[in-house]
């Protein structure tokens, strides 16, 4: 066989071996794009609803949804709220709760509890203070169902803190209510009580050191109902020339 043959041959066989690969190629391509499938939130023709998205199926449980109907997910016995925990209170379990306590309530309730945080400052709906008479007289489930679905203009955290942190939270507002309403009777027997005053020495501090815990005041903040309010009236009070110039500019422009 001459050389010449032997190569047609070689070319022949590698173009057939190209033309294969490709139309195979083509054809796995075609059949993923064609695929059956349902894209999220889009409608479908294959069911009656048009609907891709199915319901759930009665009886199935989703997971992390096992004994949802609780106290430990509800915070309610017999549709009620009740002043006890659904596990122990360890000072693990406290450290938790002011960890998550410092990110997510601190904004509007503060650090200390008096509903006074930054953006409250700055305008926003005044927060619960965590020891005022009121809220100090709700048992501490009540904490934990505020959290779970919303009260006022304080929207839920329930996706934020899962069940475990929002009773954690709980346990560590009943703290901080503690901290300031606690008598010496709260003290377990035969525990060194020291005054302020004597740990600022032991700290190096002069006895005075220690301050009376003042409140901040809130700043002059309109809110937005208020700026709404002062905007409506400042365009009510302005010459009726003036109030059109958008308009009259831009007829002006249009005419050029």
């Amino acid at each position: 066989m001459s050389i010449h043959s032997s190569n047609s041959i070689f070319r022949w066989a590698l173009a057939s071996a190209a033309l294969v690969s490709v139309a195979m190629m083509a054809g796995c391509r075609q059949d993923m794009q064609n695929e059956p499938k349902m894209i999220p939130q889009r409608g479908t023709t294959f069911f009656a609803s048009g609907r891709s998205v199915r319901p759930q199926v009665l009886g199935t449980v989703a997971r992390g949804q096992l004994d949802a109907d609780t106290y430990f997910h509800t915070g309610l016995i017999n549709n009620q709220e009740q002043d006890k925990m659904p596990f122990p209170v360890t000072m693990e379990v406290l450290l938790r709760g002011q960890e998550r306590y410092n990110i997510y309530c601190t904004p509007c309730h503060s650090r200390v509890g008096n509903g006074r945080g930054m953006i409250v400052e700055r305008g926003y709906k005044p927060a619960g203070d965590y020891h005022d008479a009121r809220i100090l007289d709700k048992p501490i489930s009540h904490y934990f169902v505020v959290m779970t679905h919303g009260y006022g203009a304080m929207p839920d955290y329930a996706s934020q803190l899962n069940a475990q942190d929002r009773w954690a939270v709980a346990a560590y507002i009943r703290a901080l209510q503690l901290s300031q309403h606690a008598t010496i009777q709260d003290v377990p027997s035969g525990t060194n009580v020291q005054t302020l005053a004597e740990v600022s020495q032991q700290m190096g501090y002069s006895p005075n050191f220690p301050q009376e815990w003042v409140l901040p005041e809130l700043t002059n903040v309109p809110s937005a109902g208020e700026m709404k309010s002062d905007v409506a009236s400042h365009k009510k009070a302005m010459p009726a020339t003036t109030q059109n110039a958008p308009e009259n500019n831009a007829l002006h422009k249009g005419t050029k």
